[in-house]
């Protein structure tokens, strides 16, 4: 998902202030949205597999 299709998803949510956060923040406040843990990036293999974020989440940066 671009960051503007994510700022779109937030603003729809919303979320204040979307503007304002990087992809990684902005998933976050959107997992607080939701009533999720705001855990984006936060957990290395991670067990949740049915989260919307987890292919950008747990993949590997080089």
């Amino acid at each position: 998902m671009t960051v503007r299709e994510i700022r779109e998803k937030a603003k729809d949510m919303g979320v204040k202030n979307y503007t304002r956060f990087n992809k990684e923040g902005l998933i976050r406040e959107i997992q607080k949205a939701e009533g999720n843990s705001p855990c984006f990036k936060e957990i290395e293999n991670c067990g949740e597999y049915h989260c919307a974020w987890r292919d950008d989440c747990q993949a590997k940066t080089l």
